[in-house]
Protein backbone atom coordinates (compact mmCIF):
# COMPACT_ATOMS: atom_id res chain seq x y z
CA UNK A 1 0.00 0.00 0.00
CA UNK A 2 1.32 3.66 -0.38
CA UNK A 3 1.18 6.08 2.49
CA UNK A 4 -1.09 9.02 1.65
CA UNK A 5 -2.57 12.29 3.55
CA UNK A 6 -6.18 13.13 2.46
CA UNK A 7 -7.80 16.21 3.43
CA UNK A 8 -11.10 15.10 4.52
CA UNK A 9 -12.38 18.91 5.55
CA UNK A 10 -15.77 19.19 4.26
CA UNK A 11 -16.48 15.28 3.54
CA UNK A 12 -18.83 12.80 5.03
CA UNK A 13 -17.18 9.68 6.98
CA UNK A 14 -19.61 7.06 8.35
CA UNK A 15 -18.51 4.74 11.09
CA UNK A 16 -20.41 1.60 11.15
CA UNK A 17 -19.91 0.66 14.76
CA UNK A 18 -19.90 2.46 17.83
CA UNK A 19 -18.05 0.02 20.42
CA UNK A 20 -14.44 0.69 21.37
CA UNK A 21 -12.84 0.90 17.66
CA UNK A 22 -15.78 2.70 16.17
CA UNK A 23 -15.53 5.27 18.79
CA UNK A 24 -11.57 4.99 18.11
CA UNK A 25 -11.65 5.74 14.54
CA UNK A 26 -14.55 8.58 14.87
CA UNK A 27 -12.27 10.30 17.22
CA UNK A 28 -9.36 9.71 14.39
CA UNK A 29 -11.53 12.13 12.04
CA UNK A 30 -12.47 15.06 14.08
CA UNK A 31 -11.25 16.67 11.22
CA UNK A 32 -13.80 15.78 8.70
CA UNK A 33 -16.39 17.77 7.90
CA UNK A 34 -19.11 15.51 9.02
CA UNK A 35 -18.95 12.28 10.79
CA UNK A 36 -21.70 9.65 11.46
CA UNK A 37 -21.60 6.88 13.46
CA UNK A 38 -23.86 3.95 12.59
CA UNK A 39 -24.91 1.40 15.80
CA UNK A 40 -27.46 0.44 18.18
CA UNK A 41 -25.11 1.00 21.01
CA UNK A 42 -21.86 3.49 21.54
CA UNK A 43 -19.16 3.66 23.49
CA UNK A 44 -18.78 5.92 26.43
CA UNK A 45 -15.89 8.17 24.88
CA UNK A 46 -18.69 9.23 21.78
CA UNK A 47 -20.35 11.07 24.51
CA UNK A 48 -17.69 14.30 24.58
CA UNK A 49 -17.58 14.06 20.89
CA UNK A 50 -21.56 14.46 20.33
CA UNK A 51 -21.49 16.98 23.59
CA UNK A 52 -18.69 19.44 21.51
CA UNK A 53 -21.50 21.03 19.42
CA UNK A 54 -24.78 22.24 19.90
CA UNK A 55 -25.56 22.11 16.51
CA UNK A 56 -27.84 18.84 15.55
CA UNK A 57 -26.01 19.12 12.22
CA UNK A 58 -22.21 19.66 13.35
CA UNK A 59 -19.57 17.36 12.88
CA UNK A 60 -20.68 14.36 15.14
CA UNK A 61 -23.87 12.71 14.56
CA UNK A 62 -24.88 9.60 16.63
CA UNK A 63 -27.17 7.16 14.94
CA UNK A 64 -28.99 4.40 16.82
CA UNK A 65 -29.87 1.94 14.18
CA UNK A 66 -28.59 -1.59 13.72
CA UNK A 67 -28.42 -2.08 9.63
CA UNK A 68 -28.47 -5.83 8.81
CA UNK A 69 -25.78 -6.75 5.47
CA UNK A 70 -28.96 -5.98 3.10
CA UNK A 71 -29.30 -2.63 4.27
CA UNK A 72 -25.70 -1.21 4.52
CA UNK A 73 -26.08 -0.57 0.62
CA UNK A 74 -28.75 2.12 1.35
CA UNK A 75 -27.14 3.84 4.27
CA UNK A 76 -24.22 4.22 2.58
CA UNK A 77 -26.43 6.18 -1.25
CA UNK A 78 -28.58 8.05 1.88
CA UNK A 79 -25.06 9.65 3.53
CA UNK A 80 -23.08 9.89 0.29
CA UNK A 81 -19.25 9.47 1.89
CA UNK A 82 -16.04 10.17 1.16
CA UNK A 83 -15.29 7.42 3.25
CA UNK A 84 -16.63 4.33 5.23
CA UNK A 85 -15.71 2.37 8.31
CA UNK A 86 -16.76 -0.94 8.84
CA UNK A 87 -16.26 -1.40 12.76
CA UNK A 88 -18.95 -3.71 14.02
CA UNK A 89 -18.47 -6.78 15.57
CA UNK A 90 -20.62 -8.76 12.80
CA UNK A 91 -18.29 -9.89 9.85
CA UNK A 92 -21.23 -10.11 6.92
CA UNK A 93 -22.20 -6.52 8.04
CA UNK A 94 -18.63 -5.47 7.74
CA UNK A 95 -18.41 -7.01 4.21
CA UNK A 96 -21.47 -5.84 3.19
CA UNK A 97 -19.86 -1.92 4.12
CA UNK A 98 -16.98 -2.78 2.27
CA UNK A 99 -18.56 -4.30 -0.84
CA UNK A 100 -20.88 -1.35 -1.35
CA UNK A 101 -18.19 1.38 -0.79
CA UNK A 102 -15.88 -0.54 -3.52
CA UNK A 103 -19.16 -0.92 -5.77
CA UNK A 104 -19.41 3.30 -5.53
CA UNK A 105 -15.63 4.20 -5.67
CA UNK A 106 -15.85 5.10 -1.97
CA UNK A 107 -12.77 4.36 0.02
CA UNK A 108 -13.03 1.91 2.64
CA UNK A 109 -11.60 1.17 6.27
CA UNK A 110 -12.42 -2.47 7.32
CA UNK A 111 -11.31 -2.70 11.04
CA UNK A 112 -11.86 -7.17 11.15
CA UNK A 113 -8.95 -7.70 8.48
CA UNK A 114 -5.31 -7.28 8.43
CA UNK A 115 -2.85 -7.91 5.89
CA UNK A 116 -3.68 -7.94 1.65
CA UNK A 117 -5.87 -5.22 0.88
CA UNK A 118 -8.63 -4.96 -2.19
CA UNK A 119 -7.87 -1.34 -4.13
CA UNK A 120 -9.52 1.31 -2.81
CA UNK A 121 -9.17 0.05 0.86
CA UNK A 122 -7.35 1.83 3.00
CA UNK A 123 -5.34 2.02 6.16
CA UNK A 124 -6.03 4.21 9.51
CA UNK A 125 -2.45 5.28 10.79
CA UNK A 126 -1.71 5.97 13.95
CA UNK A 127 -0.56 9.25 14.06
CA UNK A 128 1.38 12.17 16.11
CA UNK A 129 1.21 15.56 15.62
CA UNK A 130 3.06 18.40 16.62
CA UNK A 131 1.89 21.63 14.03
CA UNK A 132 2.37 21.49 10.92
CA UNK A 133 4.58 18.64 11.50
CA UNK A 134 2.54 14.97 11.43
CA UNK A 135 3.98 11.14 11.32
CA UNK A 136 1.66 8.40 10.28
CA UNK A 137 2.45 4.78 10.87
CA UNK A 138 1.06 1.61 10.23
CA UNK A 139 1.76 -1.64 10.86
CA UNK A 140 -0.66 -2.85 8.02
CA UNK A 141 -3.21 -3.56 10.55
CA UNK A 142 -1.59 -6.87 12.01
CA UNK A 143 -0.61 -5.38 15.29
CA UNK A 144 -2.72 -1.99 16.64
CA UNK A 145 -0.45 -2.56 19.81
CA UNK A 146 3.05 -2.14 17.99
CA UNK A 147 1.76 0.86 16.14
CA UNK A 148 0.63 2.79 19.67
CA UNK A 149 3.99 1.68 21.57
CA UNK A 150 6.01 3.36 18.07
CA UNK A 151 3.45 6.39 18.72
CA UNK A 152 4.29 7.06 21.97
CA UNK A 153 8.09 6.49 20.89
CA UNK A 154 7.63 9.06 18.33
CA UNK A 155 5.58 11.74 20.57
CA UNK A 156 9.00 12.04 22.62
CA UNK A 157 11.69 11.92 19.66
CA UNK A 158 9.28 14.78 17.31
CA UNK A 159 8.75 17.75 20.83
CA UNK A 160 9.48 20.98 19.16
CA UNK A 161 9.07 20.03 15.58
CA UNK A 162 6.51 22.07 15.24
CA UNK A 163 7.76 24.98 15.96
CA UNK A 164 11.47 23.72 14.17
CA UNK A 165 9.15 23.77 10.86
CA UNK A 166 7.60 27.30 11.60
CA UNK A 167 11.18 28.43 11.45
CA UNK A 168 12.85 26.47 9.07
CA UNK A 169 10.03 27.63 6.79
CA UNK A 170 10.38 31.10 7.65
CA UNK A 171 14.13 31.24 6.96
CA UNK A 172 13.55 29.47 3.23
CA UNK A 173 11.74 31.61 2.06
CA UNK A 174 13.59 34.98 3.31
CA UNK A 175 16.66 33.69 1.98
CA UNK A 176 14.84 32.50 -1.40
CA UNK A 177 13.69 36.54 -1.10
CA UNK A 178 16.89 37.55 -0.43
CA UNK A 179 18.62 36.01 -3.76
CA UNK A 180 20.98 33.22 -1.73
CA UNK A 181 21.81 30.73 -4.30
CA UNK A 182 19.64 27.35 -4.06
CA UNK A 183 22.49 25.30 -2.97
CA UNK A 184 23.69 27.82 0.20
CA UNK A 185 19.83 28.09 0.93
CA UNK A 186 19.50 24.20 1.22
CA UNK A 187 22.81 24.15 3.05
CA UNK A 188 21.60 26.98 5.33
CA UNK A 189 18.48 25.21 6.19
CA UNK A 190 19.82 22.16 6.83
CA UNK A 191 22.56 22.92 9.16
CA UNK A 192 19.87 25.12 11.25
CA UNK A 193 17.14 21.55 11.45
CA UNK A 194 20.35 19.27 12.68
CA UNK A 195 21.54 22.40 15.17
CA UNK A 196 20.98 21.18 18.62
CA UNK A 197 21.75 24.83 19.49
CA UNK A 198 18.75 25.75 17.45
CA UNK A 199 16.53 23.10 18.82
CA UNK A 200 17.69 24.03 22.55
CA UNK A 201 16.98 27.65 22.10
CA UNK A 202 13.64 26.99 20.42
CA UNK A 203 13.10 24.92 24.39
CA UNK A 204 13.20 28.21 25.66
CA UNK A 205 11.11 30.45 22.86
CA UNK A 206 11.13 31.04 19.09
CA UNK A 207 13.24 34.42 19.71
CA UNK A 208 16.27 32.55 21.31
CA UNK A 209 16.24 30.02 18.55
CA UNK A 210 15.72 32.40 15.87
CA UNK A 211 18.71 33.92 17.04
CA UNK A 212 20.81 30.42 17.64
CA UNK A 213 19.53 29.73 13.70
CA UNK A 214 21.03 32.89 12.58
CA UNK A 215 24.04 32.19 13.98
CA UNK A 216 24.28 28.76 11.94
CA UNK A 217 23.15 30.87 8.27
CA UNK A 218 25.68 33.27 8.80
CA UNK A 219 28.34 30.99 9.32
CA UNK A 220 26.69 29.19 6.26
CA UNK A 221 26.69 32.13 4.04
CA UNK A 222 30.17 33.39 5.44
CA UNK A 223 31.86 30.44 3.76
Amino acid sequence: MTPLYHDLAGETVVVFGGGAVGSRKARGFDEAGRIVVVSPEFAERLRPLEDETTDPDGPIELVRAAPDADAVAEWIDRLNPALAVAATDDAAVNAAVEAAALDRGILVNRTDVSGGRDPGSVVVPATVEDDPVTVALSTGGTSPALAKALRERIEAEIAGAGEMAALSGEIREELKAAGVAPEKRREAVRRVVRSRGVWKGLQKGRSNGRQEADTVIEEVLDR
